[in-house]
Protein backbone atom coordinates (compact mmCIF):
# COMPACT_ATOMS: atom_id res chain seq x y z
CA UNK A 1 0.00 0.00 0.00
CA UNK A 2 2.52 2.42 0.76
CA UNK A 3 4.20 1.65 -2.40
CA UNK A 4 1.29 2.67 -4.27
CA UNK A 5 0.53 5.51 -2.35
CA UNK A 6 3.84 6.28 -3.42
CA UNK A 7 3.59 5.74 -6.63
CA UNK A 8 0.39 8.27 -6.67
CA UNK A 9 1.86 10.85 -5.44
CA UNK A 10 5.08 10.22 -8.09
CA UNK A 11 2.31 10.70 -10.52
CA UNK A 12 0.46 13.62 -9.25
CA UNK A 13 3.64 15.69 -8.78
CA UNK A 14 5.23 14.98 -12.45
CA UNK A 15 1.44 14.55 -13.99
CA UNK A 16 -0.50 17.52 -12.65
CA UNK A 17 -3.24 15.59 -11.78
CA UNK A 18 -5.83 16.89 -9.04
CA UNK A 19 -7.55 13.74 -8.89
CA UNK A 20 -6.50 11.00 -6.85
CA UNK A 21 -9.09 8.55 -8.83
CA UNK A 22 -7.80 9.98 -12.51
CA UNK A 23 -4.21 8.92 -11.24
CA UNK A 24 -5.07 6.31 -10.07
CA UNK A 25 -6.65 5.19 -13.51
CA UNK A 26 -3.60 6.75 -15.53
CA UNK A 27 -1.34 4.13 -13.80
CA UNK A 28 -3.35 1.35 -14.27
CA UNK A 29 -3.91 1.76 -18.21
CA UNK A 30 -0.13 2.14 -17.95
CA UNK A 31 0.34 -0.94 -16.07
CA UNK A 32 1.58 1.42 -12.89
CA UNK A 33 4.62 2.69 -14.83
CA UNK A 34 5.18 5.84 -14.08
CA UNK A 35 7.59 6.92 -16.88
CA UNK A 36 4.98 5.83 -19.93
CA UNK A 37 2.20 7.83 -17.68
CA UNK A 38 3.79 10.91 -17.41
CA UNK A 39 5.36 11.01 -20.66
CA UNK A 40 1.67 10.33 -22.35
CA UNK A 41 0.21 12.86 -19.77
CA UNK A 42 2.78 15.47 -21.20
CA UNK A 43 1.99 14.52 -24.81
CA UNK A 44 -1.99 15.45 -23.62
CA UNK A 45 -1.00 18.81 -22.45
CA UNK A 46 0.97 19.57 -26.04
CA UNK A 47 -2.13 19.25 -27.23
CA UNK A 48 -1.73 15.53 -28.73
CA UNK A 49 -4.52 13.28 -27.71
CA UNK A 50 -3.99 10.08 -25.00
CA UNK A 51 -3.41 7.35 -26.04
CA UNK A 52 -6.17 5.71 -24.20
CA UNK A 53 -8.66 8.51 -25.66
CA UNK A 54 -8.58 6.62 -29.39
CA UNK A 55 -6.37 9.04 -30.74
CA UNK A 56 -5.36 8.69 -35.03
CA UNK A 57 -1.62 7.11 -34.20
CA UNK A 58 0.01 6.69 -30.77
CA UNK A 59 2.36 9.80 -29.12
CA UNK A 60 5.79 9.33 -30.11
CA UNK A 61 7.38 7.66 -25.86
CA UNK A 62 10.57 8.28 -25.15
CA UNK A 63 12.27 4.83 -22.90
CA UNK A 64 14.37 6.00 -20.18
CA UNK A 65 14.69 2.91 -18.32
CA UNK A 66 17.34 1.24 -20.56
CA UNK A 67 19.92 0.24 -18.33
CA UNK A 68 22.69 0.24 -20.79
CA UNK A 69 21.99 4.24 -20.91
CA UNK A 70 25.46 6.09 -20.81
CA UNK A 71 25.62 8.58 -17.83
CA UNK A 72 28.65 11.35 -17.31
CA UNK A 73 28.54 13.71 -14.71
CA UNK A 74 31.03 16.21 -14.22
CA UNK A 75 31.66 17.02 -11.03
CA UNK A 76 31.75 20.39 -9.46
CA UNK A 77 35.34 20.75 -8.28
CA UNK A 78 36.36 20.07 -4.41
CA UNK A 79 37.89 22.88 -2.57
CA UNK A 80 41.46 23.11 -2.11
CA UNK A 81 43.81 24.23 0.00
CA UNK A 82 43.06 25.30 3.89
CA UNK A 83 41.42 28.29 2.83
CA UNK A 84 39.34 26.44 0.75
CA UNK A 85 37.95 23.50 2.72
CA UNK A 86 37.32 26.39 5.92
CA UNK A 87 35.00 28.68 3.36
CA UNK A 88 33.35 25.39 2.29
CA UNK A 89 33.18 24.08 5.88
CA UNK A 90 31.42 27.69 6.89
CA UNK A 91 28.93 27.63 4.13
CA UNK A 92 28.18 24.26 4.01
CA UNK A 93 25.93 24.58 7.00
CA UNK A 94 24.13 27.70 5.68
CA UNK A 95 23.91 26.13 2.12
CA UNK A 96 22.22 23.01 3.74
CA UNK A 97 19.62 24.82 5.86
CA UNK A 98 18.88 27.16 2.71
CA UNK A 99 18.58 24.59 0.12
CA UNK A 100 16.45 22.36 2.84
CA UNK A 101 14.10 25.48 3.60
CA UNK A 102 14.01 26.11 -0.03
CA UNK A 103 12.90 22.61 -0.71
CA UNK A 104 10.11 22.63 1.93
CA UNK A 105 8.97 26.04 0.66
CA UNK A 106 8.12 24.39 -2.80
CA UNK A 107 6.81 21.11 -1.57
CA UNK A 108 4.13 23.44 0.34
CA UNK A 109 3.73 25.78 -2.16
CA UNK A 110 2.99 22.54 -4.47
CA UNK A 111 -0.21 21.86 -2.46
CA UNK A 112 -1.30 25.89 -2.05
CA UNK A 113 -1.03 26.30 -5.91
CA UNK A 114 0.13 24.04 -8.09
CA UNK A 115 2.91 25.19 -10.82
CA UNK A 116 1.80 27.04 -13.74
CA UNK A 117 4.68 25.10 -15.56
CA UNK A 118 2.80 21.81 -15.66
CA UNK A 119 0.19 23.00 -17.69
CA UNK A 120 1.59 23.58 -21.39
CA UNK A 121 -0.70 25.86 -23.29
CA UNK A 122 1.82 26.84 -26.45
CA UNK A 123 4.73 25.02 -26.54
CA UNK A 124 6.06 25.51 -29.66
CA UNK A 125 5.87 29.53 -27.93
CA UNK A 126 8.13 28.19 -25.09
CA UNK A 127 10.62 27.03 -27.78
CA UNK A 128 10.53 30.01 -29.91
CA UNK A 129 10.47 32.69 -26.81
CA UNK A 130 13.48 30.89 -25.30
CA UNK A 131 15.85 30.53 -28.34
CA UNK A 132 15.29 34.48 -28.20
CA UNK A 133 16.62 34.84 -25.27
CA UNK A 134 19.41 32.75 -25.43
CA UNK A 135 20.27 35.18 -28.44
CA UNK A 136 19.87 37.87 -26.28
CA UNK A 137 21.85 37.13 -23.79
CA UNK A 138 24.56 35.01 -25.82
CA UNK A 139 24.53 35.96 -29.23
CA UNK A 140 23.42 34.38 -32.72
CA UNK A 141 25.98 32.03 -32.96
CA UNK A 142 24.95 29.08 -31.60
CA UNK A 143 24.32 25.70 -32.71
CA UNK A 144 20.91 25.27 -34.60
CA UNK A 145 17.70 24.93 -32.28
CA UNK A 146 15.52 23.06 -33.42
CA UNK A 147 12.29 25.19 -33.65
CA UNK A 148 9.31 23.14 -32.91
CA UNK A 149 7.94 20.96 -29.53
CA UNK A 150 10.02 18.16 -28.36
CA UNK A 151 7.26 15.66 -29.50
CA UNK A 152 7.76 17.23 -33.22
CA UNK A 153 11.89 16.68 -32.77
CA UNK A 154 11.00 13.14 -31.81
CA UNK A 155 9.19 12.54 -34.24
CA UNK A 156 11.23 13.86 -36.90
CA UNK A 157 14.74 12.38 -35.28
CA UNK A 158 12.59 9.07 -35.94
CA UNK A 159 11.57 9.46 -38.79
CA UNK A 160 15.30 10.55 -40.24
CA UNK A 161 16.81 8.22 -38.30
CA UNK A 162 19.01 11.46 -36.62
CA UNK A 163 19.67 11.28 -32.95
CA UNK A 164 18.65 14.04 -31.24
CA UNK A 165 20.25 15.64 -28.41
CA UNK A 166 17.78 17.63 -25.96
CA UNK A 167 19.59 20.72 -24.01
CA UNK A 168 17.42 21.77 -20.39
CA UNK A 169 18.39 24.93 -19.38
CA UNK A 170 18.65 25.94 -16.33
CA UNK A 171 18.10 29.45 -15.58
CA UNK A 172 19.30 29.96 -11.96
CA UNK A 173 21.66 27.35 -12.36
CA UNK A 174 25.46 28.72 -11.18
CA UNK A 175 27.03 26.80 -14.03
CA UNK A 176 24.78 27.60 -16.84
CA UNK A 177 25.78 30.93 -17.81
CA UNK A 178 29.61 29.34 -18.18
CA UNK A 179 28.43 26.27 -20.01
CA UNK A 180 26.52 28.06 -22.78
CA UNK A 181 29.44 31.06 -23.23
CA UNK A 182 32.15 28.31 -22.94
CA UNK A 183 30.90 25.37 -24.40
CA UNK A 184 27.60 25.03 -26.36
CA UNK A 185 29.05 28.36 -28.12
CA UNK A 186 32.01 27.49 -29.30
CA UNK A 187 32.87 26.90 -32.93
CA UNK A 188 33.87 23.17 -32.75
CA UNK A 189 30.70 22.46 -30.71
CA UNK A 190 28.29 24.33 -33.14
CA UNK A 191 29.90 23.00 -35.98
CA UNK A 192 29.57 19.07 -34.78
CA UNK A 193 26.43 19.35 -33.45
CA UNK A 194 24.89 21.13 -36.78
CA UNK A 195 26.42 18.34 -38.84
CA UNK A 196 25.63 14.97 -36.59
CA UNK A 197 22.51 15.49 -34.73
CA UNK A 198 19.08 17.53 -34.07
CA UNK A 199 19.57 19.60 -31.47
CA UNK A 200 16.37 20.45 -29.24
CA UNK A 201 16.80 22.78 -26.51
CA UNK A 202 14.10 24.69 -23.76
CA UNK A 203 14.24 26.34 -20.66
CA UNK A 204 12.88 24.56 -17.39
CA UNK A 205 11.42 27.78 -16.54
CA UNK A 206 9.08 27.42 -19.57
CA UNK A 207 6.06 24.99 -19.21
CA UNK A 208 7.29 22.90 -22.19
CA UNK A 209 11.13 22.54 -21.26
CA UNK A 210 9.33 21.80 -17.55
CA UNK A 211 7.32 18.58 -19.21
CA UNK A 212 10.32 17.15 -20.75
CA UNK A 213 12.47 17.65 -17.89
CA UNK A 214 9.84 15.78 -15.69
CA UNK A 215 10.09 12.96 -18.31
CA UNK A 216 13.79 12.71 -18.62
CA UNK A 217 14.26 13.28 -14.84
CA UNK A 218 17.32 15.27 -14.80
CA UNK A 219 19.68 15.54 -11.41
CA UNK A 220 21.28 18.76 -12.61
CA UNK A 221 23.16 21.23 -14.89
CA UNK A 222 23.31 21.80 -17.32
CA UNK A 223 21.82 18.82 -18.43
CA UNK A 224 21.84 17.13 -22.01
CA UNK A 225 20.02 13.24 -23.27
CA UNK A 226 20.88 11.91 -26.58
CA UNK A 227 18.10 10.13 -28.00
CA UNK A 228 17.91 7.65 -30.51
CA UNK A 229 15.61 5.02 -32.28
CA UNK A 230 16.83 1.82 -30.56
CA UNK A 231 14.30 -1.59 -31.41
CA UNK A 232 11.58 0.64 -32.36
CA UNK A 233 11.69 2.79 -29.93
CA UNK A 234 12.73 6.13 -29.06
CA UNK A 235 15.48 5.87 -26.03
CA UNK A 236 17.63 7.48 -24.05
CA UNK A 237 21.38 6.23 -24.75
CA UNK A 238 23.79 8.73 -22.93
CA UNK A 239 22.88 11.66 -20.30
CA UNK A 240 25.77 14.73 -19.90
CA UNK A 241 25.65 16.20 -16.78
CA UNK A 242 27.35 19.00 -15.26
CA UNK A 243 29.57 21.57 -16.55
CA UNK A 244 31.77 19.97 -19.58
CA UNK A 245 34.29 21.25 -21.72
CA UNK A 246 33.58 21.31 -25.23
CA UNK A 247 36.51 19.00 -26.40
CA UNK A 248 35.27 16.57 -23.45
CA UNK A 249 31.68 17.70 -24.54
CA UNK A 250 32.44 16.37 -28.47
CA UNK A 251 34.19 13.45 -26.96
CA UNK A 252 31.29 12.17 -24.54
CA UNK A 253 29.17 12.82 -27.50
CA UNK A 254 31.42 10.77 -30.02
CA UNK A 255 31.69 8.14 -27.93
CA UNK A 256 27.64 7.44 -27.49
CA UNK A 257 27.45 7.99 -31.33
CA UNK A 258 29.78 5.17 -31.59
CA UNK A 259 28.67 3.00 -29.54
CA UNK A 260 25.06 2.75 -30.69
CA UNK A 261 26.00 2.69 -34.26
CA UNK A 262 25.12 -0.50 -34.48
CA UNK A 263 21.83 0.00 -33.59
CA UNK A 264 21.29 3.07 -35.91
CA UNK A 265 22.24 1.15 -38.89
CA UNK A 266 20.21 -2.06 -37.69
CA UNK A 267 17.32 0.42 -37.81
CA UNK A 268 18.15 1.92 -41.41
CA UNK A 269 18.27 -2.13 -42.94
CA UNK A 270 15.55 -2.59 -41.84
CA UNK A 271 13.82 0.63 -43.02
CA UNK A 272 15.41 -0.03 -46.13
CA UNK A 273 13.74 -3.72 -46.02
CA UNK A 274 10.44 -2.58 -45.00
CA UNK A 275 10.61 0.43 -47.93
CA UNK A 276 11.93 -2.71 -50.60
CA UNK A 277 8.89 -4.82 -49.27
CA UNK A 278 6.11 -1.76 -49.85
CA UNK A 279 7.59 -1.16 -52.69
CA UNK A 280 7.60 -4.52 -54.18
CA UNK A 281 3.70 -5.03 -52.84
CA UNK A 282 2.84 -1.49 -54.54
CA UNK A 283 4.17 -2.94 -57.55
CA UNK A 284 2.01 -6.11 -57.75
CA UNK A 285 -0.58 -4.07 -56.43
CA UNK A 286 -0.10 -2.08 -59.66
CA UNK A 287 0.52 -4.72 -61.77
CA UNK A 288 -2.74 -5.80 -60.09
CA UNK A 289 -4.60 -3.05 -61.13
CA UNK A 290 -3.45 -3.40 -64.57
CA UNK A 291 -4.46 -6.29 -64.99
CA UNK A 292 -7.66 -5.88 -63.63
CA UNK A 293 -8.31 -2.89 -65.69
CA UNK A 294 -7.48 -4.76 -68.87
CA UNK A 295 -9.99 -8.10 -67.78
CA UNK A 296 -12.77 -4.81 -67.05
CA UNK A 297 -11.84 -3.63 -70.01
CA UNK A 298 -11.97 -6.57 -72.09
CA UNK A 299 -15.19 -7.59 -70.02
CA UNK A 300 -16.35 -4.08 -70.97
CA UNK A 301 -15.99 -4.38 -74.79
CA UNK A 302 -17.38 -8.20 -74.55
CA UNK A 303 -20.53 -6.17 -72.55
CA UNK A 304 -20.68 -3.90 -75.73
CA UNK A 305 -20.38 -6.17 -78.58
CA UNK A 306 -23.43 -8.31 -77.02
CA UNK A 307 -24.98 -4.87 -76.53
CA UNK A 308 -24.42 -4.51 -80.30
CA UNK A 309 -25.02 -7.58 -81.26
CA UNK A 310 -28.40 -7.97 -79.56
CA UNK A 311 -29.81 -4.65 -81.13
CA UNK A 312 -28.78 -5.64 -84.34
CA UNK A 313 -30.56 -8.84 -83.96
CA UNK A 314 -33.47 -6.70 -82.36
CA UNK A 315 -33.10 -4.22 -85.03
CA UNK A 316 -32.98 -7.42 -87.72
CA UNK A 317 -36.21 -8.85 -85.99
CA UNK A 318 -38.06 -5.53 -85.99
CA UNK A 319 -37.52 -5.21 -89.06
CA UNK A 320 -38.78 -8.58 -90.49
CA UNK A 321 -41.89 -8.15 -88.03
CA UNK A 322 -42.61 -4.55 -89.58
CA UNK A 323 -41.65 -6.01 -93.45
CA UNK A 324 -44.16 -8.71 -92.07
CA UNK A 325 -46.75 -6.15 -91.36
CA UNK A 326 -46.40 -4.38 -94.20
CA UNK A 327 -46.83 -7.72 -96.65
CA UNK A 328 -49.66 -8.69 -94.71
CA UNK A 329 -51.42 -4.91 -94.84
CA UNK A 330 -50.59 -5.25 -98.42
CA UNK A 331 -52.20 -8.13 -99.08
CA UNK A 332 -55.32 -7.20 -97.13
CA UNK A 333 -55.15 -3.64 -99.76
CA UNK A 334 -54.78 -5.87 -102.52
CA UNK A 335 -57.89 -8.20 -101.59
CA UNK A 336 -60.00 -4.73 -100.47
CA UNK A 337 -58.63 -3.31 -103.74
CA UNK A 338 -60.10 -6.23 -106.09
CA UNK A 339 -63.44 -6.71 -103.84
CA UNK A 340 -64.21 -3.04 -105.31
CA UNK A 341 -63.65 -3.38 -108.91
CA UNK A 342 -66.55 -3.10 -110.91
CA UNK A 343 -67.23 -5.89 -113.36
CA UNK A 344 -65.56 -6.43 -116.29
CA UNK A 345 -67.80 -5.67 -119.23
CA UNK A 346 -69.03 -8.34 -121.89
CA UNK A 347 -66.64 -8.22 -125.10
CA UNK A 348 -69.74 -7.02 -127.40
CA UNK A 349 -69.87 -4.51 -125.42
CA UNK A 350 -69.33 -1.15 -127.87
CA UNK A 351 -68.43 0.84 -125.16
CA UNK A 352 -65.72 -1.77 -123.17
CA UNK A 353 -61.95 -1.60 -123.89
CA UNK A 354 -59.63 -4.43 -124.28
CA UNK A 355 -56.07 -3.92 -122.51
CA UNK A 356 -53.55 -5.99 -122.62
CA UNK A 357 -51.00 -5.55 -119.17
CA UNK A 358 -47.34 -6.16 -119.73
CA UNK A 359 -46.19 -6.26 -116.48
CA UNK A 360 -42.47 -6.42 -115.09
CA UNK A 361 -41.71 -9.92 -114.63
CA UNK A 362 -42.96 -10.01 -118.83
CA UNK A 363 -45.97 -11.62 -118.33
CA UNK A 364 -49.51 -10.41 -119.93
CA UNK A 365 -52.57 -9.85 -118.46
CA UNK A 366 -55.80 -9.02 -120.32
CA UNK A 367 -59.02 -7.32 -118.95
CA UNK A 368 -61.72 -5.27 -120.84
CA UNK A 369 -62.83 -1.85 -119.15
CA UNK A 370 -65.61 0.80 -120.24
CA UNK A 371 -64.46 4.16 -122.11
CA UNK A 372 -66.62 6.16 -119.19
CA UNK A 373 -64.51 4.48 -116.40
CA UNK A 374 -61.64 6.36 -114.76
CA UNK A 375 -58.05 5.61 -114.89
CA UNK A 376 -57.78 4.94 -111.31
CA UNK A 377 -60.21 1.42 -112.26
CA UNK A 378 -57.11 0.55 -114.04
CA UNK A 379 -54.53 0.80 -111.47
CA UNK A 380 -56.84 -0.65 -108.98
CA UNK A 381 -56.86 -3.66 -110.82
CA UNK A 382 -53.23 -3.99 -111.25
CA UNK A 383 -52.72 -3.60 -107.82
CA UNK A 384 -54.96 -6.08 -106.63
CA UNK A 385 -53.10 -8.81 -108.94
CA UNK A 386 -50.20 -10.33 -106.91
CA UNK A 387 -48.03 -10.51 -109.84
CA UNK A 388 -47.70 -6.17 -109.54
CA UNK A 389 -45.45 -4.47 -108.06
CA UNK A 390 -46.12 -2.45 -104.66
CA UNK A 391 -45.26 0.90 -106.41
CA UNK A 392 -46.01 1.35 -110.33
CA UNK A 393 -46.88 3.21 -113.10
CA UNK A 394 -48.96 2.74 -116.19
CA UNK A 395 -47.07 3.49 -119.93
CA UNK A 396 -48.07 3.92 -123.28
CA UNK A 397 -46.07 2.27 -126.17
CA UNK A 398 -46.81 4.77 -129.00
CA UNK A 399 -46.26 7.75 -128.00
CA UNK A 400 -44.63 6.82 -124.92
CA UNK A 401 -46.71 8.59 -121.63
CA UNK A 402 -47.80 8.13 -118.60
CA UNK A 403 -51.04 7.70 -117.73
CA UNK A 404 -51.98 9.65 -114.78
CA UNK A 405 -54.20 6.82 -113.03
CA UNK A 406 -53.61 8.52 -109.32
CA UNK A 407 -55.31 11.87 -108.15
CA UNK A 408 -52.80 14.75 -107.87
CA UNK A 409 -53.00 18.45 -106.43
CA UNK A 410 -53.41 19.52 -110.12
CA UNK A 411 -55.33 16.90 -110.98
CA UNK A 412 -57.79 15.39 -108.10
CA UNK A 413 -60.09 13.90 -111.01
CA UNK A 414 -57.92 11.03 -113.13
CA UNK A 415 -59.24 11.17 -116.51
CA UNK A 416 -61.81 8.54 -117.43
CA UNK A 417 -59.80 6.24 -120.16
CA UNK A 418 -61.73 8.32 -123.30
CA UNK A 419 -60.50 11.56 -122.21
CA UNK A 420 -57.17 9.44 -121.55
CA UNK A 421 -56.96 8.77 -125.79
CA UNK A 422 -57.44 4.93 -125.35
CA UNK A 423 -59.14 2.85 -128.39
CA UNK A 424 -60.95 -0.04 -127.89
CA UNK A 425 -57.81 -1.93 -127.94
CA UNK A 426 -54.14 -1.00 -126.28
CA UNK A 427 -51.06 -2.36 -125.24
CA UNK A 428 -50.23 -0.96 -121.61
CA UNK A 429 -46.82 -1.54 -120.01
CA UNK A 430 -46.69 -1.70 -115.93
CA UNK A 431 -43.41 0.05 -114.81
CA UNK A 432 -42.19 -0.64 -111.34
CA UNK A 433 -41.31 1.74 -109.43
CA UNK A 434 -40.55 0.39 -105.58
CA UNK A 435 -37.14 0.79 -105.84
CA UNK A 436 -37.38 4.21 -106.17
Amino acid sequence: DLTLQHRHLSARDLTGLESMDQCRRTLEQHNWNIEAAVQDRLNEQEGVPSVFNPPPSRPLQVNTADHRVYSYIVSRPQPRGLLGWSYYLIMLPFRFTYYTLLDIFRFALRFIRPDPRGRVTDPVGDVVSFIQGFEEKYGRSHPVFYQGTYSQALNDAKRELRYLLVYLHGDDHQDTDEFCRSTLCTEEVITFLNTQMLFWACSTSKPEGYRVSQALRENTYPFLAMIMLKDRRMTVVGRLEGLIQPEDFINQLTFIMDANQTYLMSERLEREERNQTQVLRQQQDEAYLVSLRADQEKERKKREELEQRRQEEEKVRQSALAEERRRRNLEEEKERKSECLPLEPPADDPESVKIVFKLPNDTRVERRFLFGQSLTVIHDFLFSLKETPEKFQIVTNFPRRVLPCLPTEEQPNPPSLKEAGLSRSEVLFVQDLTDD
